[in-house]
């Protein structure tokens, strides 16, 4: 993942979720935006950074994002922008990533042992069987974001993830021809450089969604992208910066 970019809603921003009108009249107390789901995301940040007060610092190490949480900063420097070519490891990634959708990604890293746990550790065979019920009995499930759209594009997006599969192979030989199997490594002066998409992500995300996939906007993927290794976003005065 990579922090969204400022500005710009989420993928899924039509929905008429009920504090977004309150939201959008400024109407809406801190706490009501820290825990909407679907939120202007430079508002939500600032609004966490008013309840959260002053930031602490974990080390002295000047990272891209995550310096305030262990771990944050443990994903930052173990993970994030690190190659993955394991086809289970990347179906993790689309589950992850789409759950984020409209909030931050430490949230999500807080609830990743739940996501593993409630979608048979990311297998995507396990997940594409999955009933209506279980699927439904996941909504009380307090360890993952209770979603009802989010829960269900798991199982969606896992048949698509097998037909990816079954057409080439693996899900990483589709994956990584969108950039004929090489990282993209960029060289990002500051973290307000690094961009929101690409035209890598733009493709792949309308390739995904005609497949049938969802919460795989360009946004999410290029995110994806960042997460999977697919593009090295670490900026210049990053301690891992190559």
């Amino acid at each position: 993942m990579g922090p969204l970019k400022n500005s710009g809603y989420a993928d899924y921003l039509g929905q008429n979720y009920h504090n977004k009108a309150k939201i959008e009249s400024n109407s809406a107390s801190i706490a009501e935006i820290c825990n909407a789901e679907v939120v202007n995301l430079d508002i939500k940040m600032r609004a966490h950074k008013l309840l959260e007060g002053p930031i602490t610092m974990i080390d002295n190490k000047t990272r891209c994002f995550g310096s305030n949480s262990q771990i944050y900063a443990d994903y930052h420097d173990d993970e994030w922008g690190k190659p993955i070519y394991d086809d289970i490891e990347l179906f993790e990634f689309l589950i992850l990533e789409g759950a984020q959708a409209g909030l931050n990604w430490e949230t999500i890293l807080k609830r990743r042992e739940g996501y593993r746990k409630a979608f048979h550790g990311f297998d995507p065979v396990k997940v594409a069987s999955m009933s209506d019920k279980e699927l439904d009995l996941l909504r009380l499930d307090a360890s993952i974001i209770r979603n009802k759209l989010k829960i269900y594009s798991a199982r969606k997006n896992a048949r698509v993830f097998l037909g990816i599969q079954k057409e080439f192979g693996s899900f990483a030989e589709f994956l990584w021809g969108f950039i004929d199997y090489k990282p993209t490594i960029n060289n990002w002066q500051s973290k307000e450089d690094v961009p929101a998409t690409s035209t890598v992500s733009d493709k792949l995300s309308k390739e995904l969604k005609s497949r049938g996939m969802s919460f795989v906007g360009s946004t999410i993927i290029y995110a994806y992208m960042q997460a999977c290794g697919l593009v090295d976003d670490h900026v210049r005065d990053c301690w891992l910066k190559i």
